[in-house]
């Protein structure tokens, strides 16, 4: 009898898992890897989704995206009814999305309201983002967590989910993210960019409380969030 080479998983995906029931998974997607394939091709993340099956019969499948260089909590629905209920849940903006980034310079006031649309810049480029006042309406709030070291850490909550979002309106007012090549100063030797996807609650069941689940800080960002003072504590991940 034939025997099936057992599958590789380049990035570790099983050790990345941070929440798990019949529906839904939830990983901490390391940063540099693209999720699904695009033009360029190369490792994507999907590849290594066979060993996230747990006992199914198919791979699970993504109920949502994140940037190549974004890290953190990235949903996965198991199977098909879970992929159909996340991606409403996700369309209708039921899903809340808060991320962490430190920024080159910080805003003023300490917390506020981002307003501002987005066009893509090229056409060719469909991932390219600018401000627009034609541009499709794109609203994201921040609150400022920490300052140090001529940077600000951000609490982001995106109430809206156009394209490279949070790093254009970061950029907008004059902070751009640590280590965004885009749309900020970093160059290709520089950091990575600081941007991580810190929590996500999901309301699956209306008998039951929400799914709340934090990705832990990558290793790329921990120094300067600890120079805008991060206690070591919150560092780590959870789920419930």
């Amino acid at each position: 009898m034939h025997q099936h080479a057992p599958a590789t998983d380049p990035f570790d995906l099983a050790s990345r898992v941070l929440y798990r029931d019949g529906m839904v998974l939830v990983i901490d997607k390391p940063a540099g890897v693209p999720v699904h394939s695009g033009p360029k091709g190369g490792p994507v993340l999907e590849d290594g989704f066979d060993v996230l099956r747990f006992g199914l019969p198919n791979s699970p499948g993504l109920a949502h995206r994140l940037d190549k260089d974004t890290a953190g909590c990235l949903v996965l629905g198991r199977h098909r009814k879970a992929l159909a209920l996340l991606g409403k849940l996700f369309a209708s903006g039921a899903v809340e999305k808060t991320y962490w980034a430190v920024t080159v310079g910080g805003p003023p006031a300490d917390e506020g309201t981002i307003e501002a649309p987005l066009a893509k810049r090229d056409a060719q480029r469909g991932w390219f983002m600018m401000v627009d006042p034609a541009g499709q309406p794109a609203v994201t709030t921040y609150r400022v967590l920490g300052r140090g070291a001529g940077l600000a850490w951000l609490e982001l909550s995106p109430k809206t989910g156009r394209t490279h979002q949070l790093r254009v309106h970061c950029a907008h007012l004059g902070m751009p993210i640590l280590g965004d090549p885009v749309y900020g100063r970093a160059s290709a030797n520089g950091p990575r960019l600081h941007l991580l996807a810190r929590s996500v609650v999901l309301p699956l069941s209306r008998n039951r409380p929400p799914i709340a689940v934090t990705a832990p800080v990558p290793v790329h960002m921990a120094a300067a969030l600890e120079a805008c003072g991060l206690p070591l504590a919150a560092r780590a991940g959870s789920a419930a």
